[in-house]
């Protein structure tokens, strides 16, 4: 494959705080090809209620000229933030939030025109990561030689995104040459729109889960086996809390370990006041692995909506990768993992299922999940994400 430039732009900075499928495929792509990764612009209101914000006041001080838009990472790869504030918009009535983010488009093309002047980009591809209104008309202002949409949640189940995106995500996935999700059920979705959407699979980082020799962290040690555990973050946006507690009810000798930040809907329920359920609060990517190898079975107690039906839960390929018995929730998704999770309907499978996950795990099972989790690496799935481009048939260079 030629080398090519590759524009990213999407909904998640480089600077986020958490795990970020956009970023992990950039990464990839830089091995190869010269990847220019655009920070989300920054918006009216937040250059004014959040002036104090340390991230505010990087990109305010890169519009006031007192540091460069571009930060290199490596020889192939810029993260570029736009010197440029874009227009809050999302209050407004659909005729006019149209008008409003045709100019915060042509704001943010002129900037990132700017870049590919710089670097001197040539016969670029635009991949852009479920970014339905600040992207909107980038393909049209850049021209760049494909352009590839990349949709990972459904989000139209959230408010933000529901009220404009029900008529704009259509309209960017009808436009893009290409459309690639990370799982088959977002595929199906933009399938409606556009016949070429493609299933591309999900990358993760599963070497650091697969040492077992990790060093157990302390709080965990005091607390008695068997350890069923889940690490993500604790919201009923996505988790049933109610299967939590029917497990931590139903088997009081089993303790229920959560790895993760708290929403206040968590913060607030009645799992606080079981004895054999433990919050140890939010720790860094990196200490994760060490927490997924002191649990005896693995959860993802989902709730069915629509935001989930789709998901693809990056932690499953974790807990497998480090060779873990996991029990999931049912979901279209998780048929990708039927043959090495058990998959649970409801609340009284799930202690079902860890009763007989416990019983059946062995060294056999712990070695064929783990092999199964190392193929869903970043670099499997860009080259699904390049086949998806071959398969196409676009009318630009060879790749």
């Amino acid at each position: 494959m030629k080398q090519r430039d590759i524009i990213i732009t999407g909904i998640q900075p480089w600077d986020i705080e958490i795990g970020s499928n956009c970023k992990n495929i950039a990464e990839e792509f830089s091995k190869n090809h010269r990847v220019l990764y655009v920070n989300s612009p920054l918006d009216r209101i937040s250059s004014i209620k959040k002036r104090t914000d340390f991230k505010v006041q990087k990109r305010l001080d890169v519009i006031n000229r007192k540091s460069s838009p571009f930060e290199i990472i490596h020889k192939n790869l810029w993260v570029y933030t736009p010197p440029v504030i874009v227009e809050s918009m999302n209050w407004l009535p659909n005729f006019l939030f149209r008008i409003v983010n045709h100019i915060n488009n042509k704001r943010l093309a002129k900037s990132i025109q700017m870049a590919i002047e710089e670097l001197e980009f040539n016969n670029y591809i635009l991949f852009t990561d479920s970014d339905m209104f600040r992207s909107k008309h980038l393909a049209q202002l850049l021209t760049p030689d494909a352009f590839i949409y990349y949709t990972r949640d459904n989000l139209m189940t959230v408010p933000y995104w529901e009220k404009h995106g029900k008529t704009m995500e259509p309209e960017i996935v009808k436009a893009a040459n290409v459309v690639v999700a990370n799982s088959p059920h977002l595929a199906k979705l933009a399938g409606q729109h556009n016949k070429h959407a493609y299933y591309v699979g999900q990358g993760c980082d599963t070497e650091s889960f697969r040492d077992s020799s990790t060093t157990i962290p302390e709080e965990i040690r005091k607390i008695k086996s068997p350890i069923i555990g889940y690490t993500g973050l604790l919201t009923t946006r996505r988790l049933d809390p109610d299967v939590i507690e029917k497990i931590a009810t139903e088997k009081p000798n089993w303790n229920i370990v959560l790895v993760g930040p708290e929403e206040d809907c968590f913060k607030n329920s009645s799992l606080h006041q079981l004895k054999n359920v433990h919050f140890l609060g939010a720790k860094p990517p990196e200490d994760l692995p060490a927490y997924v190898n002191a649990f005896d079975v693995c959860i993802n107690p989902q709730i069915v909506n629509e935001l989930t039906k789709g998901n693809y839960p990056r932690k499953i390929d974790e807990y497998l990768a480090a060779g873990k018995t996991t029990i999931a929730t049912y979901t279209p998704t998780m048929e990708v993992f039927k043959n090495y999770c058990y998959l649970a309907h409801t609340s009284d499978e799930y202690v079902e299922l860890i009763e007989k996950a416990l019983k059946e795990n062995n060294e056999t099972l712990q070695k064929e999940r783990a092999q199964f989790a190392a193929s869903h690496t970043w670099s499997n799935n860009v080259a699904e994400i390049w086949k998806s481009l071959e398969r196409s048939r676009l009318n630009f260079s060879p790749l």
